[in-house]
């Protein structure tokens, strides 16, 4: 913990193109508050070149004047050209409280240096919703095959929206079909190229899933009660695709395995797509909330998460052999 700094919360990684770790969180400096309640919160990343043996000191990516905050990291990797995005949610306490804006940096040379941040808040949000609650959810975004861009944000007044790009970055749109119940929540693309939103939903003590056929014009929706849940963000990644060479395709889960309060850091598989999952394996049995995975390069998988009631933010690693007791373990794709 540096000096002055109240806590770090809500953090996220990725894999580089180059094979680097980049770790975001927010550093809350007054207080542990979340954005309306800090008037300090900058977005910092370390990185790793050595599979998260080793740790650069912590680099500034967003750091605005006193009484501006930024919180909520999430990343996306642009597998075509390489690009990191890390989005973010911003509010200038001094001017415009309660105003949620949404912003955009971007790094091109694999997290080292970052762009000035870019308000996309009229490409991704409708002008009624200005005073709403809204905010990008935090973690990570996709790719999907074509190459769009795609994440997911909360109006909580109105539900989850798909957000997306097809111009790798450039500009981005939003898909007006609301996705409920749902608050923090991930999407991925399954085999068959439909897309999958797993979401967190309070109060219900276990995960939702809305799939859609139609690239999130239209959904459909089931509580997943095999995924208890404390209404909390968790991660959920794919592992290897048999389209990409592998021998099974694999999604990997993670999550605070419990129906209620925040604790047991669990992962979990599926070789199905998501439609059942393993029973899960615990990787911090205490206090711990949310979570963010990354494949690595050398087919591990990677794990950032709170713990210790947000004292601690600790990243983790296992292979596919540790997560499934030896009966799979990874083999690199046949070209």
């Amino acid at each position: 913990m540096e000096e002055g700094v109240n806590c770090y919360r809500i953090p996220a990684i990725v894999t580089a193109p180059n094979g680097d770790l980049i770790a975001a969180i927010d550093q809350r400096v007054p207080n542990c508050g979340d954005l309306k309640y800090s008037k300090d919160i900058n977005l910092i990343v370390r990185r790793s070149a050595d599979n998260g043996k080793t740790w650069t000191p912590i680099e500034m990516v967003v750091d605005f004047p006193y009484g501006e905050s930024a919180s909520d990291p999430s990343m996306i990797v642009d597998k075509v050209t390489g690009d990191i995005f890390m989005l973010y949610n911003y509010m200038n306490l001094e001017t415009e409280k309660d105003i949620y804006y949404l912003h955009v940096v971007k790094s091109t040379d694999n997290g080292k240096t970052w762009s000035k941040p870019i308000d996309i808040t009229d490409q991704i949000a409708k002008p009624a919703w200005k005073k709403d609650f809204k905010f990008i959810t935090s973690g990570r975004g996709i790719q999907t095959k074509s190459g769009k861009l795609l994440h997911t944000m909360v109006n909580l007044n109105s539900g989850l929206h798909l957000f997306g790009s097809d111009d790798h970055g450039k500009t981005w749109y939003f898909i007006d079909t609301p996705v409920l119940p749902a608050d923090e929540s991930k999407v991925i693309q399954l085999a068959d190229g439909s897309l999958m939103i797993n979401a967190r939903v309070n109060g219900k003590g276990m995960r939702y899933v809305h799939t859609s056929n139609d690239e999130g014009k239209t959904w459909e929706t089931n509580p997943v009660p095999e995924l208890i849940d404390p209404g909390c963000n968790a991660s959920i990644i794919r592992y290897t695709s048999k389209e990409d060479g592998y021998d099974k395709d694999r999604i990997i889960f993670s999550n605070a395995q419990s129906a209620k309060g925040r604790v047991n850091m669990s992962v979990r598989i599926s070789y199905d797509e998501g439609k059942t999952w393993s029973k899960g394996k615990t990787v911090y049995a205490g206090s711990s909330a949310y979570s963010s995975l990354t494949i690595m390069q050398n087919g591990d998988i990677g794990l950032f998460f709170e713990k210790d009631g947000y004292k601690k933010n600790e990243f983790t690693s296992f292979s596919l052999a540790w997560l499934t007791d030896g009966k799979d373990s990874y083999k690199k794709p046949k070209k």
